[in-house]
Formats: structure tokens, C-alpha cells, sequence
């Protein structure tokens, strides 16, 4: 199938609900190919051993308040590469979608999301945690991993949150993203 008439990975996941989302969020996920974005972002990073031993884990960036992020998409026929700058610390996810979820691979770590496209933003609920891809882990441990997508001031706006039970807050992080034009940089 010609790759311009390929559904993109959210709008295989989301159908047509895709279509009804605020413009900047349509915008992003409607990458074909690579696209880069940058914005602002704060991060909060839980303090206790535990939260801190599985932050490291899964990659995740520091704590740190009002810092430059940049996300560099590439789509191709089985899914999606997201590498994230957050003022120099980075952090990689491969996404694909199969058997109707949204699945994310991030450390050694693979989420398995249900999406669902209400009032204008993007919801990701944990489904499913496999550990190396092959060692289930209960989805109930990550319910306290949430994910919402929304457009406000014409910008897309992103927040991540993880709690884990016996953990606690192990990070959040939220801010804006908006195209970049590799062509005027």
C-alpha cells in the first residue's frame, strides 16, 4: 500500500475520533516519514530509592523546571521512533500498533496503551506491561501511569504522570511542543 494512504499509527488506533482532535495534535501524529518538534518542558522525578531505581530504569530524564525539549518522529510501515531531548538528557520509545493497542517500548519495559480520543485530548490507559517483551507484569501495578494529549493556544500540550503501587510518584512531566522548520533553523 502507497505509504500516503496508509493510516498513521494514531489514527489506526484512534479511528475516527482521530479526525476530531484539536489541529496540533492532529498535526503531530500525522507524521509520515520524520518531523521534528521542540517546546518547553518541566519534570518532576519521585525522590524516595525505589522511584529513583525505576526512573534510571526506564530512562527517564531528571527533575528539572522550564527546559527546552525536542522530539524528533520517524514513521515508517511498523510503527513509530520517538527520541526526546529534555535539555540534553535523552530518551527513546518505539511505538507500534497491534491487536488494537498502542504499544511502547521504553528501557527494557513494553506498554501496552488503550487510547481513547475524549473532549479534545488523547487519553492513554495502561492495558498490559511486559518486562523484555516476554515476562507479563500486572497491569494493575501501572495504573497509576497516565498520559494526556491536548491542543491549547494552538500548541500541542503533553502530560505524563507514573505512580506505582509500594513506589509512589516515580515521574511527571508536562509542556508544550510545536513544529520545528528544519528548513529556516
Amino acid at each position: 500500500m502507497n505509504d500516503l494512504l496508509r493510516p498513521t499509527l494514531f489514527q489506526q488506533a484512534l479511528g475516527a475520533a482521530f479526525f476530531n482532535l484539536p489541529a496540533p495534535v492532529r498535526q503531530l501524529h500525522a507524521v509520515r516519514g520524520s518531523a521534528r518538534y521542540a517546546g518547553i518542558a518541566s519534570v518532576e522525578r519521585g525522590r524516595n530509592p525505589l522511584a529513583r531505581l525505576c526512573a534510571r530504569i526506564g530512562g527517564l530524564p531528571g527533575s528539572m523546571r522550564e527546559v527546552p525539549v525536542t522530539v524528533e518522529f520517524t514513521a515508517d510501515a511498523r510503527g513509530e521512533t520517538w527520541r526526546r531531548d529534555f535539555a540534553g538528557t535523552r530518551m527513546t520509545s518505539r511505538l507500534a500498533f497491534k491487536d488494537g493497542l498502542l504499544r511502547e517500548r521504553i528501557g527494557p519495559l513494553q506498554f501496552r496503551h488503550a487510547l481513547l480520543a475524549n473532549a479534545g485530548a488523547i487519553w492513554w490507559r495502561v492495558a498490559g506491561v511486559r518486562l523484555f517483551g516476554v515476562l507479563p507484569l500486572p497491569a494493575r501495578w501501572f495504573r497509576g501511569v497516565r498520559c494526556c494529549e491536548r491542543g491549547d493556544e494552538g500548541r500541542y500540550q503533553f502530560t505524563v504522570e507514573a505512580r506505582l503501587p509500594l513506589v509512589g510518584h516515580v515521574i511527571r512531566y508536562e509542556g508544550w511542543l510545536a513544529p520545528v522548520d528544519d528548513a529556516a533553523a
